[in-house]
């Protein structure tokens, strides 16, 4: 059976930030987010440029069809576009971003990850955590130098060990994985606004009964705000369905240079 996704997406810079860093774009095809990383500049400007570049790759391809290597190599381009951005305008020089993002295909959802905004999958009521951070905290979790417990209010939280800023081998630490999927599985990929904040067991909980994308995503940005967060909110809760063969993949994006604080969707179909 082919499979497609129904997301709801909002991001928001909230109110703790005068600018959104963050990106977030889908299909019916895929979805992604990216997040401009530590506030550095051009933080939007690399989150949008990826997005966008990558949007604009994927508009004419079968991605269904993609093999987990062409995924790795359309990443890499839109990352090389990071590179030019900066030699035209040396005042971007060492902006990068996250980027999560998934991608269905006919029977299976491929995970392409890098730097520390996440993917999550509810199945049957049960949700876990499908990607690792690229992070110095994760580093040292994984280590034992530190147990959860303390990963919340570490100082050091914030370092990304991995992201895409424009380095040809940047694209080398991708993490792309394949994940068999069926009807009714319920994807979260969000930025660390949401995630730094909102303990992880209560996000699963609210994408889990939720009764649509749209509560759900509704939903997980009330508890972001609840929970006092100082970072750009990104959030996409993208459900898995039978695909409609007749229809068409409208493309939409939102986020940085897109949205204002109440995060209203540019509506980018052909």
């Amino acid at each position: 059976m082919k499979l497609s996704l129904v997301t709801a997406m909002r991001s928001v810079a909230g109110p703790h930030r005068s600018d959104n860093q963050d990106s977030v774009g889908c299909s019916t095809d895929y979805v992604f987010v990216a997040d401009g990383v530590g506030g550095h500049v051009g933080g939007d400007v690399a989150s949008w440029t990826v997005t966008h570049r990558l949007m604009a790759s994927l508009a004419p391809l079968a991605t269904r069809n993609l093999s987990e290597e062409e995924l790795r190599t359309l990443v890499a381009v839109a990352n090389g576009e990071l590179r030019l951005r900066g030699d035209r305008d040396p005042s971007l020089a060492g902006m990068s971003t996250t980027f999560t993002g998934l991608f269905c295909a006919d029977d299976s959802v491929r995970i392409v990850h890098i730097g520390d905004s996440r993917a999550y999958l509810v199945r049957d009521g049960v949700g876990r955590r499908m990607t690792r951070d690229d992070s110095l905290v994760q580093m040292l979790l994984d280590s034992g130098a530190i147990d959860r417990a303390e990963a919340p209010f570490h100082p050091h939280r914030n370092i990304i060990l991995h992201s895409l800023g424009g380095d040809t081998d940047d694209a080398a630490a991708l993490t792309v994985l394949a994940v068999p999927a069926q009807v009714g599985d319920r994807w979260l990929v969000c930025s660390d606004g949401l995630t730094d904040y909102v303990d992880e067991d209560a996000l699963l909980a609210l994408v889990a009964g939720a009764d649509t994308p749209e509560a759900a995503a509704d939903a997980l940005l009330a508890a972001a705000t609840d929970a006092d967060s100082r970072d750009n909110v990104s959030v996409a809760v993208a459900e898995v369905v039978a695909a409609d063969e007749s229809a068409g993949r409208p493309y939409r994006f939102i986020g940085a240079a897109a949205a204002d604080d109440k995060g209203e969707v540019a509506d980018l179909s052909r």
